[in-house]
């Protein structure tokens, strides 16, 4: 009898703990099929890393002008500091320079910026700068992760998307950075457009009609004179500007020039906008940017990349 009475026990006792395992691995079905927004009208939250104080501007400005004006939270991050970014000027004044020009293109936006101190030229993929990745993406509850591809012609660029990589999996997982709450959910990481080859070329995923807001996109960048006016690091005393006609000229020159930069994206990411805002008005898109799914963080449905992009409809 009290063999038996053992035998039940253990009968009923592995019977409870295989229920508790299904349970579990039902929750994690569920958990992995649920929308990536948990709560119905909350605002996404939308993180962008830039290697300097240009290249999120560059490259999401339009994405995340339609976000703010969808009452959507996003925030641009400079890796470096852009002090080595000019032909005339260096160092602490000019890194000064580049923070305030960002902070006047995130309040043409309607969004937030922050720049990093790290000297422009020298980001490496440490595993310092890898914390420091992680905890900003885990502060900000990021839904959706943007940054450069990781093969780009300059090293800061590049380290920025290895950064980016080596967060997407680290996000979530508990102890690393235990001192801030790890993400209960992978976010969704993009590469932003570029036009290298090798070892393999961009591929636009989602690819976002950004016409509505072109104009606000390129008084934003015209904020960012040390780079687009005054030529950057590679600019000289015979190109820059002598006088304010002269800078008045540049600007309506660089306007026109980012105008065909953005109409390019359009063009050569024609059969993607079709796909995804139909042949009517897919076609008639003036403006562009492009996005690539990286296959290191969640894999979003057709579904749920209109879900993440509102503002993509027929």
């Amino acid at each position: 009898m009290k063999l038996n009475q053992q035998f039940l026990a253990r009968y009923f006792g592995m019977v409870r703990f295989i229920s508790v395992i299904c349970a579990v691995v039902l929750g994690i079905a569920c958990l992995s099929q649920r929308p990536l927004r948990a709560a119905e009208n909350r605002p996404l939250r939308i993180i962008v890393f830039g290697a300097h104080p240009d290249d999120c501007e560059i490259r999401a400005g339009g994405v995340a002008a339609l976000w703010a004006k969808a009452g959507h939270q996003v925030k641009f991050v400079s890796m470096t500091n852009g002090d080595i970014g000019h032909w005339a000027m260096a160092g602490g004044p000019l890194a000064q320079r580049r923070t305030a020009e960002v902070q006047e293109a995130a309040r043409i936006l309607g969004i937030t910026t922050e720049v990093l101190d790290i000297h422009d030229g020298e980001l490496l993929p440490t595993l310092e700068n890898r914390k420091t990745m992680t905890r900003l993406i885990r502060q900000w509850q990021a839904d959706i992760v943007i940054g450069h591809r990781p093969n780009d012609y300059h090293p800061d660029h590049r380290y920025t998307g290895v950064l980016m990589q080596d967060s997407a999996f680290m996000v979530a997982v508990p102890f690393f950075c235990p001192d801030v709450p790890p993400l209960k959910r992978n976010p969704v990481f993009l590469y932003s457009y570029d036009n290298f080859q090798r070892p393999n070329p961009f591929r636009p995923d989602i690819v976002v009609a950004i016409d509505d807001v072109i104009e606000q996109k390129l008084d934003a960048l015209l904020a960012i004179e040390s780079q687009f006016i005054e030529g950057g690091a590679l600019g000289s005393l015979e190109t820059a500007p002598q006088t304010e006609a002269d800078r008045q000229k540049k600007r309506e020159e660089v306007r026109e020039a980012f105008r065909r930069r953005f109409a390019q994206i359009a063009d050569k990411c024609r059969d993607r906008l079709i796909e995804l805002y139909g042949p009517e008005k897919g076609k008639a898109i003036n403006y562009a940017e492009a996005f690539e799914v990286c296959e290191y963080g969640r894999q979003p449905t057709e579904q749920e990349i209109r879900e993440l992009f509102p503002f993509i409809s027929p």
